[in-house]
């Protein structure tokens, strides 16, 4: 099948990295698919990027984030460092006249995300923020289910996301300290992507919400934890469904498993991250497992088919396709439809900043909806092409 999805370009892409752990080679490994060159890496250390050159693939390995961020031989960068750090690298590299792909979240606050989100819009730069599961096809599927009206008006939305990774008190993880992963922990790790694939697929927003946190160890590592590993959410969404989120690091069993349930008053959709082949269809008169096939999807999900039917695709292969559709506008300034921006970057810190007072003070808590006015680019975007 022909994919419109081609990367090739008569300027090749030159991509350079901040950070060399775990989501540094899935980052690159992404690139590398979209047919960038990893020009270079920078990390806490020279000696840390030169050991990590080789194994991301990359033409050099940087002194200092600096001189990797002032090198004007590097087009796009990726951040993908702690979370407290990603402010001050995201608004370098833009201010070095650099693109950007800052892993999530895109600041432990709202106002440094507002910042981001402005100073991206005011110089013009593709700026954008890995929820990735927007790139799985069947979620593609859902949405355009939702948008056709086949769902009828959605009525009730369940979700969760579980992992087990932090399930004993013997585990730690820098995310766990608040001076690197930030205030929040559950919720802003995972529980931001949850609310973003259910807002993507609505087209709707989550308009208010009551949250309880929960810690269920308060130390780990020798230190005290104030973050939490629970995180149990009810929402109203602004064209009226009302909902349900759990969120948890701490579920014997489950690794990776966002799962959501949407129920309109024709169809109820599901959809499991852990099973992303298949998109549960149910009817008051029968159901059905689609399984994903493009020749059978939506052409807005088809799009994302980059393996035929039969061949399975990913967590890697969502990443690959959110990259491809980053790079695009690099290239050619246009924007494919539902690529994550700083501004979603800048919702999730405000659903975040909902939680965290919600938990505190108790009761419902509104959630300010993003102001298209002050965060939308109000420049046209640079391209690859016109910078050189």
């Amino acid at each position: 099948m022909e994919n419109d999805r081609t990367t090739t370009s008569p300027s090749r892409l030159r991509a350079g990295f901040v950070g060399a752990g775990f989501m540094a080679e899935v980052h690159s490994r992404a690139a590398r698919a979209a047919g960038a060159e990893i020009t270079g890496i920078a990390s806490s250390s020279h000696a840390s990027a030169a050991r990590a050159k080789d194994r991301l693939g990359a033409i050099q390995a940087y002194a200092s984030v600096q001189d990797l961020v002032e090198d004007g031989a590097i087009d796009v960068i990726h951040v993908c460092t702690p979370n407290t750090t990603h402010v001050a690298l995201a608004e370098a590299a833009l201010k070095a006249g650099k693109h950007v792909v800052c892993e999530k979240p895109l600041a432990t606050s709202v106002q440094e995300a507002e910042e981001l989100t402005a100073l991206a819009g005011s110089l013009g730069r593709v700026a954008a923020v890995p929820f990735i599961y927007r790139f799985h096809p069947m979620v593609r599927e859902a949405r355009a289910r939702v948008r056709l009206g086949q769902v009828g008006r959605v009525l009730t939305i369940q979700g969760s996301f579980l992992q087990d990774w932090l399930l004993s008190s013997e585990d730690d993880d820098w995310r766990v300290d608040e001076s690197l992963g930030g205030p929040s922990r559950a919720f802003a790790d995972i529980g931001s992507h949850l609310c973003d694939v259910i807002e993507f697929i609505l087209d709707d927003r989550i308009s208010r919400l009551a949250a309880l946190t929960r810690t269920a160890f308060n130390q780990r590592g020798g230190r005290d934890v104030r973050t939490e590993d629970i995180v149990s959410v009810v929402f109203e969404t602004c064209g009226g469904a009302v909902g349900t989120l759990l969120i948890s690091q701490v579920a014997p069993g489950r690794k990776n498993r966002l799962a959501l349930e949407i129920s309109g008053t024709m169809e109820t959709l599901t959809f499991d991250q852990e099973q992303p082949e298949t998109l549960w269809v149910g009817r008051r008169s029968g159901s059905q497992l689609l399984v994903r096939d493009p020749a059978a999807l939506d052409p807005s999900a088809a799009r994302y088919c980059s393996l035929p039917a039969g061949h399975s695709q990913g967590y890697q292969d969502a990443f690959n396709s959110f990259v491809s559709d980053v790079y695009l506008p690099v290239r050619s300034g246009t924007v494919p439809d539902g690529l994550p921006l700083f501004e979603d970057g800048l919702r999730a810190a405000r659903l975040t900043a909902a939680v965290q007072r919600s938990a505190r003070e108790g009761g419902w808590q509104e959630v300010p909806q993003n102001d298209p006015e002050s965060t939308g680019h109000k420049t046209p975007l640079l391209t690859l092409k016109e910078r050189q």
